[in-house]
């Protein structure tokens, strides 16, 4: 082939199998110069989520309790104000926190006198159900799997029912399950039952629950510690305030686990069953804990749930009592998590570090990121085994848990409000999301929402709203301008995270910082990507929406299966544009609008496939194409020619 004389072929000796080309080469036909575009500018403004201005549970979390006769109403429990939208569904027999409770005047508020309610439905004294449509279905739904559930899921009920709480949700720890308890020192005294034979007497757990705190251990004792203390809050204030009966005593269709009928309480009038304690407390130790091992929290937060499910499974209780114990849950440690000794970033950074050294040195991991990889590689295939991950499906974890926040209840109040974030929720993000700031993280939650409208979904904060699994995985929508800064010198997810949302909306990303940043989900926002720094790794083929594209920096990394499509131009005026190919047309970008090449760099490389000498490879196709790579390298081949024609950028692999 010839080339024209204005154009030349610069080869560069590079080391191995790889080469870099400094040259324009086509075929013919003048080359059109158009200029450099302007960035994207979005919408122009960052989105946000003032706290609403309502009584925050952040500010009042101290009066969930049930010994202060100040405390017994729904203005003044903090408690029961965070899950005020089961009042949709049911009227207690009295607005009070007064099961079984009997308080003399105090602090200049009058006595409380113990409610006459005796626990059993229908009677006299019970509260009146005011959705029959969603009780039927909550009840229903007990009725329905506790008789069919298997052997195995009985006998999961019967172990999340009987052992400590913190010791059985250790496990949603997976291939970090055995390090971390006996780091922690945890134990349990039940191992095994016959969930189908019935027991004379209830088996307790004499194991130790969460540990051996930092008096005696020097391995996870800060982090027992720190879990322990998040874990402080109690659900028997508004248990005694909504006075609403477990769900074998609404039907004696609920089959309770035979194994556990000698553990149903005798003292119906102070056992409520929403919401449910044992799912509470899963929920405030695993928040814990994922706080300190966020490389895991996706998969806590999941276990979290099971444990709910388990408690419909013994049936013990109803979805509505389990969706209530995640919703104070949720509230109770992130008001702990922000309130004095524990808002110390000093107290936080001990923990944290003591579990991240100590869970690195014991598997022999680098980095945060190489203890993320050993994390999720499976351990073991043997489900019996500690730390067999019965996690390891992200897509599993994200269905059963979308599926568990509402339990395919209908939306019985207004859909399509906008979502509020309760004061102090971002919190919950801290470890996971360092490298936003807490405004940032605030709208992270408020754009993985619950649409409005559910059962419980209806707090004026935004708790029972909150999809943490979602928020975990980054943005749901650019509803403002998003710039993300990551300081890959700091590690951690700093270094490198993914977000794998679907993201709309009609704002822009800007990727700022030495970090890498990774976008998975069938992305739709509208408003731009520009990259200034790091590396943006676009792993979908829809992961950069459908807006313009504008490389002035850093490395534009390819590996989605498929071609990349760029919705609106594609401009590169520096930095590097890198593509794994699939085949010899896929792995490319297609550009929509415009391409205009004014400089950087053009690295391939290949995926499961291998391509012979004399291949031509197109790697970029645009509505125009303009302009030029400073330099091409291909992975294997010393040997190559760029191709620049018309609307396309072709590159033939001339040699090894």
């Amino acid at each position: 082939m010839s080339l024209k004389p204005t154009w030349a072929l610069r080869p560069l000796i590079l080391a191995l199998s790889t080469t870099t080309l400094l040259l324009a080469c086509g075929g013919g036909g003048s080359e059109l110069n158009l200029p450099l575009p302007a960035e994207p500018t979005g919408i122009g403004a960052a989105d946000s989520a003032p706290v609403p201005s309502v009584t925050a549970y952040a500010d009042t979390g101290s009066t969930n309790s049930r010994s202060n006769p100040c405390n017994v109403t729904l203005a003044t429990n903090a408690g029961v104000r965070v899950l005020q939208g089961f009042l949709d569904l049911w009227t207690p027999t009295s607005l009070l926190v007064d099961a079984g409770v009997t308080l003399a005047a105090a602090n200049g508020c009058p006595a409380v006198t113990a409610s006459p309610w005796t626990g059993i439905p229908g009677d006299s004294t019970d509260g009146a159900v005011k959705n029959s449509t969603v009780h039927a279905g909550n009840i229903n739904y007990v009725k329905t799997v506790t008789q069919n559930r298997t052997t195995a899921q009985a006998l999961a009920a019967y172990l999340d029912d009987r052992r400590q709480k913190g010791y059985s949700v250790s496990d949603g720890l997976g291939p970090l399950t055995s390090l971390w308890r006996q780091g922690a020192q945890q134990t349990t005294t039940i191992v095994s039952v016959d969930p189908m034979q019935p027991l004379s007497a209830p088996v307790n757990d004499n194991g130790n629950n969460l540990g051996v705190g930092s008096s005696t251990n020097a391995d996870l004792g800060l982090a027992v510690d720190f879990i322990g203390a998040l874990a402080d809050g109690s659900t028997e204030p508004p248990k005694r305030f909504f006075k609403y009966a477990r769900p074998w005593r609404w039907s004696s269709d609920v089959k309770v686990v035979p194994a556990l009928e000698s553990a149903k309480s005798s003292t119906p009038a102070t056992d409520g069953g929403f919401p449910s304690g044992h799912t509470a407390e899963a929920w405030r130790d695993t928040l814990a804990m994922a706080y300190l091992v966020p490389q895991r929290y996706q998969e806590l937060l999941t276990r979290a749930m099971e444990m709910g499910e388990n408690r419909i499974l013994s049936g013990m209780h109803s979805p509505l009592d389990v969706m209530g114990g995640r919703v104070h849950a949720t509230a109770v440690v992130a008001y702990n998590l922000s309130s004095v000794p524990y808002y110390s970033s000093a107290v936080k950074s001990a923990a944290y570090n003591q579990a991240q050294t100590y869970l690195q040195r014991k598997t022999g991991s680098a980095d945060f990121n190489a203890l993320n990889t050993y994390a999720h590689t499976p351990k073991t295939n043997d489900s019996s085994n500690a730390d067999y991950d019965r996690f390891a499906s992200h897509s599993s974890n994200r269905a059963s848990y979308r599926q568990r926040l509402t339990y395919g209840f209908s939306q019985i109040n207004p859909v399509g409000l906008t979502s509020t974030v309760p004061k102090g929720a971002e919190v919950l993000l801290e470890t996971r999301l360092p490298y936003l700031t807490a405004d940032q993280r605030r709208v992270v939650l408020k754009s993985t929402a619950l649409d409005s409208g559910y059962p419980l979904g209806n707090d004026p904060e935004g708790w029972g709203r909150l999809n943490l699994f979602a928020a975990a995985d980054g943005y749901g929508q650019f509803n403002g301008d998003v710039t993300v800064t990551m300081n890959a010198s700091l590690g951690g997810f700093n270094a490198l995270d993914s977000w794998r949302n679907d993201i709309a909306g009609k704002g822009m990303l800007s990727k700022l910082g030495s970090g890498t940043l990774r976008l998975s989900g069938a992305n739709s926002y509208s408003g731009g990507t520009v990259l200034s720094a790091g590396t943006l790794g676009a792993d979908s083929t829809t992961a950069l929406g459908t807006g313009d594209v504008f490389v002035k920096g850093g490395t534009l990394e390819c590996t989605a299966a498929g071609s990349l499509a760029i919705g609106g131009a594609y401009s590169q005026a520096a930095g590097t544009l890198q593509l794994q190919m699939q085949s010899a047309s896929q792995g490319g970008l297609t550009v929509k609008g415009n391409a205009v090449i004014k400089g950087g760099d053009l690295k391939i490389s290949f995926s499961g496939y291998t391509p012979a000498v004399g291949t031509t490879l197109t790697v970029l196709t645009a509505g125009v194409r303009s302009g030029q790579f400073n330099s091409i390298t291909v992975a294997g081949f010393s040997k190559v020619t760029p191709l620049y024609q018309g609307n396309t950028i072709q590159v033939r692999l001339d040699g090894v």
